[in-house]
């Protein structure tokens, strides 16, 4: 059964989205539901009538619309400009029109325009209109969802005011909670809007080449293979090859780099990159839903549905909370006047335990602690993902937050992975690359490479093709998993292999042996060949460490974490690797399995480990570690799908700062989960003792929601 979207409104914390998500998996015929926060969006398999689901879901005092119907509203206009967007909702007109009466009792009651008891029933009548949505929801989420919400706790205490007389505080209370949820409205919403940002580069539109003209098409009917032309200052539609035209794309918003890239005929473009100068023709490479920034937008959307471990366990803790409180404060108003005589309703300048107890059912409102880790995730992960970075939800950031060590794949990762031939030798020659020896092993060993996935035939393929080499086809070509490769070539089964392995199944001079030991000690790797008949000789092969690969390992020093590089290479190779680049330890000659061990190894170690690879070829790795980090994910549907962390670019930079923002956003969530819980105990025992009002109780839960709100949103800038 397919998979439907809504888009839910009028949520102005995550307990909104939970009571939604509730409500509507109590419908007949509701299979899965799952409601996000920060998009705003209901998913819904099962067989439901959308009357029925209307229905439910504005009983608990929310909207809902078809995705095209989309009820969502910015903050970009102001909190003025939100709130007038809110007066055409039926949810928050009553609000403000309490807002208005309640202004119009206090004039009154300044001005003494009205008698006493008039000015009364006036605050009763503004008290009433602001409290009509927040009583129909108290009661719906009872009713509906057997849950005694925020709501309910705020109806029991306006109503209470309103006993003990006290109807301008009655009044005030209630209204300023109205205002305080539009606030952490509107608040949602600016974290909504740096979402929405993300969204408004992808352009709607393309121009498609047809023969010697172009058409103006939805980017949606393009097609893999179709031509689009990119004219200067547009953005790109699709992910794509140049086919005409060369000039700067600047791609920061994708893959983070800070200066425009020069393209030219072959090279991959990404959507929503803005190009420069010259107009560039295309070559469609992915539909639209399947672009880099389109995958990026979907992840991003649906983050929610990997909630950070501390979000879990808040939103396991405000379901007990709410109701916990309100029994809390029953106790507080019966069992005082029960056991030990105290005044329930007060008087004569005490404070009674009645109102002692509206007080905590004020203060008592979760929105802060609720709201304060969703607000801080998305706002992080928004943030990274503009600087080319990919999270793939709250609980990859605190995992990559939690890292305590770094380790690195070594090829491709801390060094190019473009392998090339940089000596040849056998025992007929003189070590010279144009020499017949030289040149034969080259042959030898392209002809087995032509046929191979192995790691080094292209360096050989390429030395083969700049030397204008001839060689044979190879028949029956097999990978010897981490040691080499073999095939038939001319009837011979020639074999292509480390030195390690060649140490233990074929016989080599001793000149030939030094000689490989010579090129590992530079940081080389030795490849022997076995011609059927005895050894030929070896191809050294060279990988230039990447040139931030030093300053990264660096970096990642002075932050506190230990770097391990892990290599198939033999250890001399690694040692060489590992030397020039920096790290604490490194590990040579591993299988992919070997690989998996070593990672395990370090978690026993340093605790929580992030592995840095290619997102394919180290997926093992990658899957054991506490986090796998792919790099180059914008060229790589595959990466994107395999790490919890995705470095758009092809290479290190963006690694040091991913660390650093992460580890901001955890400070933060602690921060706020601190804010949250320490002032709600200070201001519980407060009302307590009888010594906070319940307008100062409304607006110190006003101003923890907002707090927490606000810092959670400097992960943006963080």
């Amino acid at each position: 059964m397919a998979l439907r979207r809504y888009t839910i409104g009028n949520m102005d914390c995550a307990g909104c989205a939970r009571e939604v998500e509730a409500a509507v998996r109590r419908l007949d015929g509701v299979q899965f539901a799952r409601v996000d926060f920060l998009s705003c969006s209901l998913e819904l398999r099962g067989e439901v009538d959308y009357t029925r689901l209307q229905r439910q879901v504005e009983a608990v005092g929310k909207t809902i619309a078809l995705p095209e119907e989309s009820l969502e509203m910015g903050a970009a206009g102001g909190f003025r400009g939100f709130l007038l967007y809110m007066r055409e909702r039926d949810s928050s007109r009553p609000a403000l029109i309490g807002g208005m009466l309640l202004l119009l009792a206090l004039a009154s009651d300044i001005l003494q325009l009205l008698p006493v008891e008039l000015g009364g029933i006036l605050y009763i009548i503004a008290m009433l209109a602001a409290l009509k949505p927040i009583a129909l929801s108290g009661v719906n989420a009872l009713r509906i969802n057997r849950e005694f919400n925020i709501n309910a706790l705020m109806t029991i205490a306006g109503i209470g005011a309103l006993l003990l007389g006290e109807y301008l505080e009655a009044a005030t209370v209630i209204f300023l909670f109205s205002l305080g949820e539009a606030l952490e409205g509107f608040v949602a919403e600016r974290a909504r809007d740096s979402l929405r940002s993300l969204i408004a580069l992808n352009p709607n539109e393309a121009l498609r080449i047809v023969g010697d003209t172009t058409e103006s098409v939805p980017i949606e009917a393009l097609q893999i293979g179709e031509r689009v032309r990119v004219l200067p200052g547009e953005r790109i539609p699709v992910d794509g090859a140049v086919l005409v035209g060369a000039g700067a794309v600047d791609q920061a918003h994708i893959t983070g780099e800070s200066v425009p890239v020069t393209k030219t005929p072959g090279d991959q473009v990404f959507a929503g990159s803005i190009n420069g100068e010259a107009a560039l023709d295309l070559r469609v490479e992915r539909l639209a839903q399947d672009s880099a920034l389109g995958r990026i937008i979907d992840m991003l959307r649906h983050t929610q549905s990997r909630r950070a471990p501390s979000q879990r366990q808040i939103d396991r803790f405000a379901h007990i909370y709410t109701p916990a409180v309100a029994l809390t404060a029953l106790s507080v108003a019966l069992l005082p006047p029960l056991l030990l005589g105290a005044s329930f309703w007060g008087g004569a300048g005490e404070t009674g335990w009645f109102y002692r107890a509206l007080a905590m059912l004020v203060i008592a409102c979760p929105c802060a602690l609720v709201i304060s880790t969703p607000v801080t995730v998305i706002s992080a992960i928004t943030a990274m993902a503009r600087r080319g970075v990919l999270v793939k939800g709250g609980a990859a950031l605190e995992s990559l937050a939690d890292a305590r060590a770094v380790a690195f794949d070594k090829t491709g990762t801390l060094t190019h992975g473009r392998l090339h031939v940089a000596a040849t030798y056998t025992d007929n020659c003189a070590q010279d690359a144009d020499c017949e020896p030289c040149q034969e092993l080259i042959s030898l060993a392209a002809a087995v490479e032509a046929q191979s996935t192995h790691p080094f035939a292209g360096a050989i393929l390429q030395a083969a093709a700049e030397r204008k080499l001839e060689f044979a086809g190879a028949s029956a070509v097999t990978n010897l998993a981490g040691q080499g490769v073999q095939g038939q070539v001319n009837g011979k089964l020639v074999t292509l292999g480390s030195h390690r392995y060649f140490d233990g199944e074929f016989a080599h001079s001793d000149a030939l042996c030094r000689r490989a030991d010579e090129v590992e000690a530079q940081g080389q790797s030795a490849v022997l060949l076995d011609d059927g008949e005895h050894v030929r000789g070896l191809i050294a092969l060279a990988d230039e460490p990447r040139s931030e690969s030093r300053e990264v390992v660096s970096a990642l020093g002075d932050m506190g974490l230990k770097t391990l590089m892990l290599s198939g290479d033999n250890k001399r190779v690694a040692q060489s690797i590992a030397q020039q680049v920096g790290v604490d330890d490194f590990r040579g000659e591993l299988l992919p399995e070997d690989k998996v061990y070593a990672v395990e190894q370090a978690m026993d170690q340093y605790g929580a480990v992030a592995m840095v690879g290619d997102g394919i070829n180290d997926a093992p790795a990658l899957a054991r570690a506490t986090i796998g980090i792919a790099m180059g994910g914008a060229a790589s549907a595959q990466a994107m799908e395999t790490a919890d962390v995705v470095l758009m670019a092809d290479g290190l930079r963006q690694l040091p700062g991913a660390l650093k923002r992460a580890r901001f956003a955890r400070a933060l969530i602690r921060e706020n989960i601190a804010l949250s819980f320490g002032l709600k105990l200070i201001f519980l025992l407060l009302a307590m003792t009888g010594n906070v009002t319940m307008l100062v109780a409304v607006l110190a839960d006003m101003g923890m929601s907002l707090a927490v709100t606000l810092n959670g949103m400097r992960a943006l800038r963080g």
